[in-house]
């Protein structure tokens, strides 16, 4: 079992203790006790006790994981040399500015003496003492594939593109050192991978999992915040998750499961024919859904990304740019029932980046406005159809996705703008007046048979 170090003593004195030692302390030592993390992290952010492999940290949004992650990066750093170490992020653009350039990341928590270089072109992290940090992304699992590390910390597991293929990478790299061991911290979705930690935690000392939530950080949560992700979620299922670290199980109501999206899901993108980018313009202050899919050359249906996103319209519209050129796509589809014309200006009047020159569209892109005539579970019904005929497929994990899909009923006060946005492309791709119009005018596709 671990020793309480010094600094987590005293963190625990009464404060009649604390105010008579700070009292004899020199410059010196109130500099060390600034960046001294078991002073300042919680019982749950302080690394647990026991010869554990794995720590899980799973915890609602606010509680201070990615800052529990960093210090715990910075304390091996701290004690040990020539360490290699790896930081895995959902993105590399999440890692560079979450993991390592974040208010709460890597660069924020280093002391100044032992503050690393970070060079972003090498996709590395490197410290005085000959300790390496290297960058890697959950969408890109392969890239794991090789490489061995003493050290690996990964933020945000369950957003992972590409979970499981991503920490069987990861593990199988745990392996220099004698005591290698790796961090996961994660708000949960009701992934196998998490699952299977958490099994994995009740019947071995090798895993370790802290749960955590929201409002145990509230101290240090801006009021503001606190006030409205409460409103927005507290008393829902979906605030189970994101406020009480709960895995959501699906609900019977809903028009989908994990189950079956499971049964068509599929790692890499087969040829396409056509790619659209489905918008579903959000209402009040919920998410625009952004979602990119495309018909395959086997007449199929690939939801390819989930971009959804909260934002002023100029931010989601430059997010629906980005998503058509990176894409190659052949045409934006949106719901012009929030604003009619409106979609389409705001769209055409973003800007996009292309060699580091800001562009306007203008009229240079096709996009298709669509009306909402009937409700949302009307119009979802003939999409579900399709998953079940194993006709529809994702690419890789599409956490909160597949999360309002396995999640959502009529019932539910929260606007599915993902979902919507999802059933906007696979109605344009896949179906005519409700029927499978690609399957069953192309005899070529047999599954129109099944």
């Amino acid at each position: 079992m671990n020793e309480l170090s010094v600094a987590q003593v005293v963190a625990h004195l009464p404060v009649e203790m604390r105010d008579y030692l700070f009292g004899m302390w020199e410059m010196q030592d109130w500099e060390h006790l600034e960046y001294d993390w078991d002073f300042w992290g919680r019982r749950k952010q302080l690394p647990p006790p026991g010869d554990w492999t794995i720590w899980m940290i799973l915890s609602g949004r606010g509680f201070g994981k990615t800052r529990t992650g960093a210090e715990w990066i910075c304390r091996q750093v701290e004690h040990t040399h020539h360490l290699r170490i790896g930081l895995v992020g959902e993105t590399t653009l999440d890692v560079h500015d979450v993991m390592v350039l974040g208010e709460a990341g890597i660069l924020a928590c280093s002391s100044p003496w032992n503050t690393p270089k970070y060079i972003p072109s090498k996709r590395r992290l490197e410290w005085k003492n000959k300790s390496v940090g290297i960058t890697y992304a959950g969408n890109k699992p392969d890239i794991l594939r090789g490489p061995s590390h003493h050290y690996v910390w990964l933020d945000e597991l369950a957003k992972y593109q590409y979970p499981e293929d991503t920490w069987d990478n990861m593990e199988m790299g745990l392996r220099l050192g004698s005591d290698p061991r790796a961090l996961a911290t994660t708000t949960p979705k009701p992934l196998t991978i998490l699952q299977d930690l958490i099994e994995d935690s009740e019947s071995s000392s090798e895993v370790v999992v802290v749960k955590g939530t929201t409002f145990e950080n509230s101290n240090n949560l801006s009021p503001m915040f606190l006030n409205r992700i409460v409103n927005r979620y507290e008393g829902s299922r979906l605030g189970l998750q994101e406020l009480y670290a709960q895995l959501l199980e699906d609900d019977p109501e809903a028009l989908w499961n994990r189950d079956s999206i499971d049964l068509t899901r599929v790692r890499k993108i087969p040829p396409l024919s056509e790619i659209v980018v489905a918008v579903d313009p959000p209402s009040e202050n919920t998410e625009c859904g952004i979602v990119v899919a495309g018909l395959g050359t086997d007449d199929n249906c690939y939801i390819l990304e989930d971009l959804s996103a909260s934002g002023s319209p100029s931010e989601w519209a430059n997010k629906v740019l980005s998503a058509y050129f990176t894409w190659e796509a052949n045409k934006i589809v949106a719901e012009k029932n929030q604003g009619g014309k409106m979609v389409e200006s705001v769209i055409r009047s973003a800007t996009y980046k292309e060699n580091d020159i800001y562009k306007i569209v203008a009229d240079s892109i096709p996009i298709q406005l669509v009306f909402a005539s009937k409700g949302k579970r009307a119009r979802a019904e003939p999409i579900s159809t399709l998953y079940s005929k194993e006709w529809v497929h994702h690419v890789g994990v599409l956490g909160s996705l597949e999360d309002e899909m396995c999640t959502w009923v009529p019932k539910t006060k929260e606007s599915p703008n993902r979902l919507d946005a999802m059933v906007w492309a696979v109605t344009y791709l896949m179906l005519d007046d409700e029927m499978p119009a690609r399957a069953q005018w192309n005899e070529k596709n047999i599954l129109y048979q099944s």
